[in-house]
């Protein structure tokens, strides 16, 4: 059902899934890499080598996606965007390239969750004929229990 291919320096490839019927292809020019140091874990070569990778994708601008998709993106990622960009910073590997690919497949997952179509709306239902006269039996049984209580008269008066 989802194939993807998220290897740095090629398209990316999102298969077919909910919301994307034919998957889509994003081109590798739309997505923006700046490579930092990295606070995470590597130990003393993490401070020599930029490890950390930040990638940014301007889905509003995208080629790759219908009006129909990019309006459900912007409705979805609008807390997300920053100046029309979504951004992605991977920094959990000593590689970069670990961290690319990694980078690479939040961007996928993002973006396949933005473009789920909403679940269905809930259609009400009414209460069966037995549930509700189990009710009302439950409601009798409970005010004879409550109408037993109360003064306590005197059976010699």
């Amino acid at each position: 059902m989802t194939s993807t291919s998220s290897e740095p320096g090629h398209d990316l490839r999102i298969g077919h899934g909910p919301g994307l019927r034919g998957g889509v292809v994003i081109p590798n020019h739309e997505l923006r890499e700046r490579f930092s140091r990295s606070s995470g874990p590597g130990g003393q070569s993490v401070n020599t080598t930029d490890s950390k990778v930040e990638l940014r994708f301007a889905p509003l601008q995208s080629g790759a996606f219908t009006d129909d998709q990019r309006s459900r993106m912007v409705a979805s990622l609008s807390q997300r965007l920053v100046d029309g960009d979504l951004i992605i910073s991977a920094s959990e590997q000593r590689s970069q390239r670990q961290n690319r690919v990694a980078a690479r497949e939040r961007l996928v997952a993002i973006l396949r969750g933005a473009l789920a179509p909403p679940p269905p709306s809930r259609r009400p239902t009414r209460p069966t004929r037995g549930s509700q006269r189990r009710r009302l039996e439950a409601k009798k049984q409970r005010g004879q229990t409550k109408s037993g209580r109360g003064q306590v008269r005197d059976l010699d008066a």
